[in-house]
């Protein structure tokens, strides 16, 4: 499976997660078959809000799920016409501690009522 999981700095697995999917610099991607990561700039990082589109930067990495610490409810919903679902993590955890509790089921899938409605 191929988890995407939106970073502070790019560090590898240690990594922080950051605490929205679109304003985060970095996107680590995370292959529970291999243990092997990608890391990804993400090049729409600065946009006006509701005009947030960075999974132009992932489209070909054949994701499967990301993790995130905040999300809004346009991009949650482009993730799921994607085929992907969206767990929450918290702010400020690392890569590896994520990978860990979502190979464990250990992390809440975000829903509609969970998204972020305005940016801070």
């Amino acid at each position: 499976m191929r988890i995407c999981i939106p970073v502070k700095e790019n560090n590898g697995v240690q990594s922080r997660t950051y605490g929205h999917f679109g304003s985060a610099p970095w996107f680590i991607i995370y292959d529970t078959e291999s243990n092997e990561i990608e890391e990804v700039a993400n090049n729409n990082e600065h946009h006006e809000h509701g005009r947030c589109n960075p999974l132009s930067s992932l489209h070909s990495y054949n994701l499967d799920a990301m993790i995130t610490g905040g999300i809004g409810r346009r991009a949650l919903d482009k993730i799921h016409a994607a085929g992907m679902k969206v767990y929450r993590a918290e702010h400020n955890d690392s890569v590896e501690s994520v990978v860990r509790l979502f190979i464990d089921n250990k992390l809440p899938e975000v829903t509609l009522k969970d998204t972020c409605h305005h940016h801070h």
